[in-house]
């Protein structure tokens, strides 16, 4: 007997996700393989991915607590050079965002022909973050305003006006983060070219005299953009360990740094809910607290009050989820340790899970609006150009009408979220041996963070498997 046989819950849900992927209204590309997921026994592969998870947790309780510190003992490589070229690569990157820009004026107005929104939320956003996040900082050298600002301060012989106030710590980093999230969240159209282009260039902008103003502090604790791409860098394989080049296991990085500022590790959150509520402002199931029919949905306009409100909403039950862990596990220890100190300790780890969600979130929307950026980049002004000798290019979204390739994408995505909170369970572990020593302490800390941990895993995997009505 098949599924929909016996599960009529199962089979609404199924012509429901069918009527929302073929409504008339703006196709987004992540969505549209969502009815053969439905199809899938999504349900044992989330408790299969929590189990791994838990699994770990168990493993790391009877495991040698120095093997597990090796693991992140990272090889050297290359003598690494100094930065002296990023300002030339970065000069390159900015010609380049002009050139966009541009196009995003002077193009088409429609955001699947015209290379700057398909540039900035699929190569940048999709790409180029997985990159950074898997590899290492790869940000330094394509920064779009280092080049500028050093050229500037050559010409001008300029320093730094002002003195960042320490007492913002990370705050403006944090609002200008939580402004580009509401953007891609909440803005009616954040795909629109030349909308997009007034964001993008203005940005830049505003970026630049603050760089000028208050120096290369701005690019640490005041602009978001730049604080995100750090921060997924030091996850990276690759990085930098006594002027050499180095690889090592993913958060080893993560592991070389003093514990983070305190606004730094709450930035460290808001990656990961912001992350999730991405996701999660697309179900049905939010459709529904809303009160709107995800077959019937009246347009990003007349919810961005309410996407704005969960975007916070769901921040800061996160942040508070988070805190209450660390601090049962600091009760769990009978630890001196102020709850900041802990909260700081720990932020780093969360880094592997907002990484996993990323990729898992934007797999299938990067498979077919990748194709569209290729098509963009040889044709950017719409003219049936040919740059790239593309020849006759045709997007295709076939592997999401077999079930077969569309289970194939759906554990891959599956994959990446388990990997990420697998990761956060062992770089919690070694932390936590750092503060309190090896054996059975250690182990009563992370306890309630681990089940945090499984309980996030089962959420993020839910999220991947949910009706989407936007």
């Amino acid at each position: 007997m098949s599924i929909l046989q016996t599960s009529p819950g199962i089979k609404r849900a199924v012509l429901m996700a069918a009527g929302a992927v073929t409504a008339p209204g703006p196709a987004l590309a992540h969505a549209s393989e969502q009815g053969f997921v439905l199809l899938l026994p999504t349900g044992l592969y989330s408790l299969a991915g929590a189990a791994c998870v838990a699994l770990t947790v168990l493993l790391l309780a009877v495991l040698p607590d120095r093997a597990l510190g090796r693991l992140f003992r990272p090889l050297p490589l290359l003598r690494a050079r100094g930065g002296a070229l990023h300002p030339w690569t970065s000069g390159v990157a900015f010609l380049l965002l002009l050139a966009l820009l541009w196009a995003g004026w002077a193009g088409s107005r429609d955001p699947m022909e015209n290379p700057l929104p398909l540039a900035v939320w699929t190569l940048w956003w999709v790409g180029l973050v997985t990159l950074q996040g898997v590899f290492g900082d790869l940000w330094a050298w394509i920064n779009p305003w280092r080049g500028p600002v050093a050229l500037t301060r050559r010409w001008l012989g300029a320093r730094p006006l002002l003195r960042l106030p320490a007492r913002l710590g990370h705050g403006p980093a944090i609002a200008t983060f939580l402004g580009f999230a509401a953007l891609l969240m909440a803005d009616p159209a954040p795909t629109d070219p030349g909308r997009l282009a007034g964001f993008v260039g203005g940005y830049w902008l505003v970026t630049y005299l603050a760089l000028l103003v208050f120096g290369p502090r701005w690019s640490h604790r005041g602009d978001g953009i730049s604080v995100l791409m750090r921060s997924y860098g030091r996850l990276g394989l690759f990085g930098r360990r006594r002027g050499r080049l180095a690889l090592g296991l993913t958060g080893w990085q993560a592991l070389g740094r003093r514990a983070p500022p305190l606004g730094l590790a709450v930035f460290y959150l808001l990656m990961l809910g912001s992350g999730s509520f991405d996701g999660l402002n697309e179900t049905f199931w939010w459709l529904a607290r809303l009160g709107i029919n995800p077959l019937e949905f009246p347009g990003r306009s007349a919810v961005v009050a309410q996407n704005l409100a969960g975007l916070l909403a769901a921040n800061a039950a996160l942040i508070a989820a988070y805190a209450l862990a660390i601090r049962l596990g600091l009760r769990l220890t009978g630890s001196a340790m102020p709850l900041a100190a802990a909260f700081r300790l720990f932020a780093p780890s969360i880094l592997p899970i907002a990484l996993g969600y990323h990729i898992a979130h934007y797999l299938p929307s990067f498979l077919v609006d990748g194709q569209y950026a290729l098509a963009a980049a040889s044709d950017p002004l719409a003219r049936g150009d040919d740059l790239l000798g593309l020849g006759r290019f045709y997007v295709t979204t076939g592997f999401f009408n077999t079930p077969g390739t569309v289970r194939a994408i759906w554990l891959s995505q599956a994959g990446a979220v388990v990997l990420g909170h697998v990761l956060a369970v062992v770089l919690a572990h070694v932390l936590a041996v750092r503060a309190f020593g090896p054996g059975r302490r250690a182990t009563r800390s992370q306890a309630p963070l681990a089940l945090f941990m499984v309980l996030y895993t089962l959420f993020g995997l839910w999220l991947l498997a949910s009706p989407r009505g936007v």
